[in-house]
């Protein structure tokens, strides 16, 4: 018996500019669906940690005029 290799035959398919643009397509639109609720999860949890970081600092500087509360402790905005 003779070894022969087999080729496999190779597919015509090429990759168009039509492809590639859907695949661009597709890609941005799953990232917005994605991106959108994670970065509103992040902006939601930074922004209470920093609300609770200037309640925190203004109870401990009680007693102290508005200026000086707003050069120490910031503002929650």
């Amino acid at each position: 018996m003779q070894d022969t290799t087999v080729r496999p035959e190779r597919s015509a398919k090429r990759i168009t500019r039509k492809n590639l643009v859907s695949s661009l397509l597709i890609g941005l639109g799953l990232g917005i669906l994605a991106g959108a609720p994670l970065g509103w999860f992040t902006h939601r949890i930074y922004a209470q940690q920093r609300a609770a970081q200037v309640l925190l600092c203004r109870q401990q500087s009680f007693g102290v005029s508005e200026a000086e509360l707003q050069s120490r402790c910031g503002s929650v905005y």
